[in-house]
């Protein structure tokens, strides 16, 4: 979906059970050690980069290993629970890691051969005995945790830390994002202004505060060459509909190389937008020309949101990371007739996730804006979706807010927006007011397939607090 490649999310796995067992049962530790190496497989086969410490058997292997992992810098900590193991032995990993921890307790076989088994074969099978004692020992030392309980080829199971490895790579995506935050607030919208400090507190990352100048400066070093180039990859994507102007397609696309510049220098992961302008002069046209440029980079991965929508462009990188895409999305109307709820917006779009081939459509006037030019029409794909967006509360904290649904045919306006059909399974205006009451803002992101299970593992990792809603 994207060529905005991220690095692998790091996961930091240390195995281990208790020392005392193995010369009373010599067949126990090869077993053990066994399972732990086809953890490390299925780990690097969710596309993860394992920082291997091996397997521990007491506490001063444990400390060895907690240091290991402290230098590794990892996302996630996972501690396979083989047999039964002391808390003191994973207490000081959970403590010095920096990083959220995953305990997972996978014995070798769904159930034991109760009749044939001695007692070394069922230690084998006690993984699930520490659990509670590793649960109790870190609430009480103040470090949060999660599990996952099942067999080693359990695919229920690694579902489920699957989905806790995609989590933890999107919050380092975070972490350590740069976003771009360029011109000024669209005035009045007392919704989408965002306490930037806030960003750092709630999800880490750095915000890059750029002014349309920024863009200006590389617009104008931008070759008639490269601006070919660009106008000839936008011909390849888009349908380009009779109503565009050559020469605003070409100012686009000459935007649009400018805009990768802007991207390339500052090293940004996303980007939030919005100048006003005055009586046709340059920033005005930079800002209406943007829209084929910022839908190049979001389907690159490098989400773009127009309106100075900060949380937006931060929730449409959440989404694109796991794999929904993401698209520019605020309200437009409710069809009551067919049950629809019909969200999109004019502008940026993720151009991965549309239903057909996008379509350029040229337009004289930009409605609530300033400036003219080539604007971005699309359905998303049909199919589940997720509406998903970032709240800021009153108090300073995020807070996330998610909805399940699916986009389905109908009518659609062709006014150079993007449009989907939402069906919930409710009644549309009840919807409505279920999601506004979440204190959400007018924009959100849109994306492809039921993603509220990831969302709610990120939220666990972050420490946010996840509303759904549901029919």
């Amino acid at each position: 979906m994207t060529d905005n490649t991220a690095p692998p999310v790091k996961v930091g796995l240390v195995a281990g059970g208790l020392g005392a067992y193995w010369p009373q049962f010599p067949d126990l530790l090869p077993q053990l050690q066994r399972s732990a190496e086809r953890v490390s497989e299925r780990m690097r086969g969710l596309g993860a980069e394992v920082v291997d410490v091996g397997f521990i058997s007491d506490a001063q292997e444990g400390a060895a290993a907690a240091e290991k992992l402290r230098a590794a810098g990892c996302d996630i900590i996972v501690g396979f629970l083989t047999t039964y193991m002391t808390a003191t032995m994973l207490v000081p990993v959970a403590q010095r890691a920096d990083a959220p921890v995953l305990l997972i307790n996978l014995q070798p076989t769904e159930s034991m051969d109760h009749a044939t088994f001695d007692t070394g074969q069922w230690l084998a099978y006690c993984g699930a005995c520490p659990l509670p004692e590793m649960a109790n020992a870190f609430e009480r030392c103040g470090v949060p945790f999660r599990s996952v309980s099942g067999y080693l080829e359990d695919e229920r199971a690694w579902t489920r830390i699957g989905r806790w490895v995609r989590a933890a790579g999107v919050r380092a995506a975070l972490r350590r994002g740069r976003h771009g935050l360029m011109g000024h607030l669209y005035p009045g919208m007392l919704d989408v202004s965002t306490d930037l400090t806030l960003v750092s507190a709630n999800l880490g990352g750095h915000v890059e505060v750029l002014e349309f100048d920024d863009l200006r400066v590389r617009v104008e070093k931008v070759t008639d060459a490269e601006a070919a180039a660009k106008r000839a990859e936008a011909e390849k994507i888009f349908e380009l509909d009779p109503s565009v102007d050559g020469d605003d397609l070409t100012w686009a696309a000459r935007v649009s190389a400018g805009l990768d510049r802007l991207v390339d220098d500052f090293e940004l992961d996303s980007l939030a937008y919005y100048h006003r302008g005055l009586d046709g002069e340059i920033h005005e046209r930079l800002g209406a020309g943007m829209i084929l440029g910022a839908s190049l980079l979001t389907a690159r991965g490098i989400p773009a949101a127009g309106e100075y929508e900060l949380r937006t462009s931060l929730a449409m990188l959440i989404a694109d990371r796991l794999g929904a895409g993401g698209s520019f999305t605020e309200l437009q109307a409710l069809d009551f007739r067919r049950g629809h709820v019909e969200m999109g917006h004019d502008g940026p779009a993720h151009l991965a996730i549309s239903a057909r081939r996008p379509l350029l459509r040229g337009l004289g006037v930009y409605h609530g804006k300033r400036g003219y030019g080539v604007s971005v029409e699309f359905d998303v794909r049909h199919g589940p979706v997720t509406a998903f967006g970032i709240i800021q509360r009153r108090d300073g904290r995020f807070a996330f807010a998610a909805s399940e649904g699916e986009t389905v045919d109908g009518p659609h306006l062709r006014i150079g927006n993007t449009t989907s059909r939402v069906d919930f399974g409710c009644d549309p205006g009840e919807w409505t007011d279920a999601w506004s009451a979440t204190g959400i803002s007018h924009h959100w992101a849109l994306g492809t397939g039921h993603r509220i299970a990831d969302l709610k593992a990120l939220a666990d990792l972050l420490e946010v607090e996840l509303i759904e809603v549901r029919p």
